[in-house]
């Protein structure tokens, strides 16, 4: 064999080693429980039951589990992303009505890739085209709440149901709020600079191979988890704290179904604060434990990630005040329905 032709199956065996690596995946996550009180009862000979044990117990287990349920879905959504340029998303959603703009361009907020940083160029992006404002709301209201971190973490730590109803309930949010947005015709509201910027024509997307998509979908796991690892630790840790050593039912006090302010209180403490998914989530899974009903901490949650401070900073450059107020406050409207709602039902 030439060593051009050993040099070319290196490189095809390169290009598909993500996909080899999926069985050790599967059996070092099969196996986390195990290893973890392996090492916790044998290797550390800590006493079961204490404060202290369950509380390193439950950050051994939970950190390498959502880290490596974080790097599957990514890499998969990595791949997935590929078809799914901000570009082409703009050109999705040109020219659509505005109920029916509102709900693609909350679902492909989704799969769009977006940080606080890119709030702005999408936004003049869209406008640019002709997409109507209160469609725009909707993607930039869903990219950021409903992303593949947050789905993993909610599945990770609380199931498949609670994910499937944060998905579901924060694409009503968006869909709905950026409706309500349209219909108040707030374009007044824009900065009017904004609307004097005329459409550039823009590079048609680069054609990929499969090969090609997987290494950026490999590309997307270390980029990805490389920035939220910290702040996986840094909620599991606080989490880890609160599940060993807060009482049991101490949140339900203020955070439960009989408070009826609850849910209201917390969206209006998670408005201000900034968090991503990676940061709170494992945070509110261990109020949940402590007995702080769902749809409060389902409520607090979306607040935080939904309502970001930062993004709304940005937002500023391009939008008046009245309309960052009206958004924040159809959002957390929205937000408190959806509160109250699971609250009810849960």
């Amino acid at each position: 064999m030439s060593d051009n032709s050993f040099s070319i199956s290196n490189r095809n065996i390169s290009k598909f080693l993500p996909l080899l690596l999926l069985p050790i995946w599967f059996l070092l996550y099969s196996n986390l429980q195990w290893l973890t009180d392996k090492l916790v009862n044998d290797v550390f000979g800590l006493t079961a039951g204490t404060h202290l044990t369950e509380t390193l117990r439950f950050f051994i287990f939970e950190v390498p589990k959502v880290l490596m349920l974080l790097a599957l879905i990514i890499f998969f959504v990595g791949i997935i992303r590929t078809y799914f340029s901000p570009e082409r998303t703009r050109k999705a959603l040109e020219g659509k009505s505005l109920f029916t703009g509102n709900i693609m361009a909350a679902s492909l907020g989704i799969v769009t890739p977006f940080c606080s940083c890119s709030a702005i160029p999408l936004f003049l992006g869209f406008i640019e085209s002709g997409i109507p404002l209160g469609v725009t709301f909707s993607f930039l209201i869903a990219a950021p709440m409903i992303n593949e971190v947050a789905i993993v973490l909610l599945f990770g730590l609380f199931g498949w149901k609670t994910a499937l109803i944060y998905v579901v309930t924060g694409l009503i949010i968006a869909i709905t709020a950026g409706w309500v947005i349209g219909r108040l015709h707030l374009e007044k509201w824009v900065e009017p600079w904004v609307y004097e910027l005329k459409a550039a024509d823009h590079p048609e997307d680069e054609k990929l191979t499969f090969g090609k998509r997987i290494k950026l979908g490999f590309e997307a796991v270390k980029e990805i988890v490389g920035k939220v690892w910290i702040y996986v630790m840094i909620g599991i840790a606080v989490g880890a704290g609160v599940h060993g050593y807060v009482p049991q039912d101490f949140m339900s006090s203020f955070m439960g179904k009989s408070a009826w302010y609850s849910v209201p209180l917390s969206v209006l403490i998670g408005i201000p604060l900034y968090s991503n998914a990676a940061g709170i989530i494992p945070i509110v899974s261990a109020l949940i434990e402590k007995g702080a009903a769902l749809g409060t901490s389902l409520a607090f949650m979306m607040s935080v990630i939904g309502l970001s401070l930062p993004e709304m900073i940005i937002l500023r450059k391009v939008l008046k005040l009245p309309l960052i107020f009206t958004f924040i406050g159809v959002v957390g409207t929205g937000i408190i329905l959806v509160g109250f709602l699971f609250n009810y039902i849960f």
